[in-house]
């Protein structure tokens, strides 16, 4: 859960700025949360809550807690936030898979990890290509936590989602640019995680890719923490920035469905 926030904090300050590089401080005065975090920690304190019904209000209690994060929400996000009777809208965007990662912890099975992927995202997500962004991150992070390889974690998202993972981050970079739907974001995100050494060097690769990079840090963050686990003190330095009532309810969420 700390992985996708880490990688959220890193990349918020270079969201608009299309930095292509990899030496850059991961915590900085200028770094902060944004609505990432805020969403990933609703959908945590839902599967908290046992999967209810009640993904909906949860999801809009988050962020009508924290209405003004770093970069502020998205359009029709925002919109969504505000509605009395909210609905689906049809998105494929990338807020389906960077909110998903604590359905990818919390499940025994795969099959119960896509169908729960497919639940957080469809209650604003519901376009196909949002809830396959969804259920791809969360079988990503249920693989690497299982102890599935990088080889057949690749092999598996590209031939269960039909994700075109042929390329490099080298590759990608020059002609990347800012997208906001899973299309766009969660294969190179997934490629990130894939080349990198260590969860450090992930996160640095996903943010040097430029674009939406603090959801594409979130992202990668998210599956490089079930794979490698996350230096100690990055954790430190992480949870110091976050709201107490955010850190809490990652950590709750770590002693339930992390704890080794």
């Amino acid at each position: 859960m700390l992985g996708a926030v880490i990688g959220d904090i890193a990349g918020s300050r270079f969201e608009f700025d299309n930095y292509r590089h990899t030496d850059f401080d991961i915590f900085s005065p200028d770094s902060d949360f944004t609505d990432d975090t805020i969403c990933t920690v609703a959908i945590a304190d839902w599967v908290l809550q046992g999967c209810n019904d009640n993904l909906t209000s949860i999801l809009q209690g988050w962020c009508r807690a924290y209405p003004n994060p770093k970069g502020a929400y998205g359009g029709r996000f925002s919109q969504w936030i505000e509605w009395k009777y909210p609905e689906p809208y049809n998105s494929w965007g990338n807020g389906s898979a960077m909110r998903v990662s604590a359905v990818g912890w919390a499940f025994a099975t795969l099959e119960e990890t896509l169908h729960f992927a497919e639940q957080s995202a469809a209650v604003t997500h519901n376009h196909p290509e949002g809830i396959k962004g969804a259920q791809a991150v969360a079988a990503a992070v249920f693989w690497a936590r299982t102890g599935m390889g990088k080889a057949q974690i690749k092999e598996n998202i590209t031939r269960q989602f039909g994700y075109d993972l042929s390329q490099s981050c080298d590759q990608i970079r020059p002609h990347y640019h800012f997208n906001e739907s899973c299309q766009e974001t969660v294969p190179q995100a997934v490629t990130a995680f894939l080349e990198s050494d260590d969860f450090e060097h992930a996160i640095r690769l996903a943010v040097s890719l430029g674009g939406d990079c603090d959801t594409l840090a979130a992202i990668t963050g998210s599956i490089a923490e079930a794979y490698y686990g996350i230096p100690a003190s990055m954790r430190e330095h992480a949870l110091a920035i976050l709201p107490r009532r955010i850190a809490e309810t990652l950590l709750t969420f770590e002693s339930q469905y992390q704890a080794v």
